[in-house]
């Protein structure tokens, strides 16, 4: 499977392609759309949420309420372009020379030889990933027909967190569903929302960590025999391509540094006839391929680089020092973020699972 997005954050749409879908999986709109909500609910957003209400369309690929084998092409309208439409076609918006740190307003100028950061920034983004849930949402379809759910917490906002979810998966994604922070645990979402407020009031962003998780995975997705064939590492690459996504790790890695092997590892005990493990430090992954237990992946999120005090930048007409300007930015997208990287879990399982079982209808994928 593969898939393509385009379109600019300010532009007419977004669209995407998703290729490799076997026919005949009877596709749920309103789940799609369910979760572009859920992507633009969440504390800390922007002003633009209030004018977007994503909703998909179809546009090829999907007759008769089901996918056809063919590619599924899909599209999200931008509501705010009705705003921009006018001053892009008789380009009377400002040219945008001082390029903001943490954003690749910089890099990207230089790349592509451009004096403009605005044509970076629209496609650098986050907009870009209302697609990318579409397609995750198609692949979750796809994947729950052979019973894996995908769920997931924030567990962290700047310096306020609470332990990961080990166990009870369901009941606490029904909680921190609840929760405009999307946490499990009530009295940390309080502070977190304290915090994001505290770093709104100052003029700036806060970041954080997602606990992202894939339950009833079965053994044997991805492969030992090549770097690009491994679970862990596809799902790296997936969740680092999220903007603003700096760090990820796979089950309790990070603090496992700390432990001796006797005390990271995964014992393999036998329980009612079955191979059974007491603990998942491992994260549902060893060699790079699935081990039957739940995936648990951890996501870090920088703050938003666009902070409403404008950071210290140049001018690259003049190459004189000058401070950057401020461009509408949330104060946090983490717990909106958390959609976003399930979408992207969802992708490089679904892909995996395609891999291992592939057919040309969903008739012979799940047989």
């Amino acid at each position: 499977m593969r898939f393509l997005t385009g379109g600019e954050s300010h532009g007419p749409e977004l669209t995407g392609i998703l290729e490799g879908l076997p026919a005949g999986i009877e596709l749920d709109i309103d789940k799609i759309n369910h979760e572009l909500a859920r992507r633009q609910a969440g504390y800390g957003r922007n002003l633009r949420m209030q004018i977007e209400h994503d909703q998909v369309q179809i546009r090829g690929g999907f007759i008769y309420g089901k996918t056809t084998g063919a590619p599924l092409v899909m599209a999200i309208r931008n509501k705010d372009y009705e705003n921009w439409e006018e001053k892009w076609k008789e380009r009377t918006l400002d040219k945008l020379n001082i390029p903001r740190p943490g954003h690749a307003d910089l890099a990207g100028m230089q790349k592509y030889r451009l004096d403009d950061a605005r044509i970076i920034l629209e496609r650098a983004s986050a907009r870009e990933t209302a697609m990318r849930v579409a397609i995750g949402a198609v692949c979750k379809q796809l994947l729950a027909l052979a019973g894996v759910n995908i769920y997931s917490y924030v567990v962290q906002i700047g310096s306020v967190k609470t332990e990961p979810v080990a166990e009870m998966f369901e009941e606490a994604f029904n909680i921190s569903e609840a929760s405009q922070l999307r946490c499990p645990v009530p009295e940390t979402a309080e502070k977190m929302q304290a915090a994001i407020d505290l770093a709104k009031e100052n003029g700036d962003t806060i970041g954080g960590v997602i606990q992202v998780v894939a339950e009833s995975v079965p053994v044997g997705l991805g492969s030992h025999v090549h770097w690009d064939r491994r679970l862990d590492g596809r799902i790296g690459g997936a969740m680092l391509s999220i903007p603003a996504m700096k760090g990820m790790e796979i089950g309790d890695a990070y603090s496992n540094v700390e432990r001796t092997g006797s005390n990271v590892h995964d014992e393999i005990h036998i329980v009612d006839g079955k191979i059974s493990r007491k603990r998942n430090r491992a994260g549902g992954i060893e060699g790079g391929i699935s081990n039957g237990e739940p995936i648990v992946v951890k996501v870090y999120m920088k703050p938003i680089p666009t902070v409403t005090l404008g950071m210290p930048s140049i001018e690259l007409s003049t190459m004189k020092e000058k401070k950057a300007e401020y461009q509408r930015s949330d104060t946090c997208a983490v717990p909106s973020a958390t959609v976003v990287c399930e979408a992207m879990l969802a992708w490089v399982l679904a892909d995996a699972y395609m891999e291992k079982f592939g057919g040309d209808s969903v008739q012979e994928v799940l047989r």
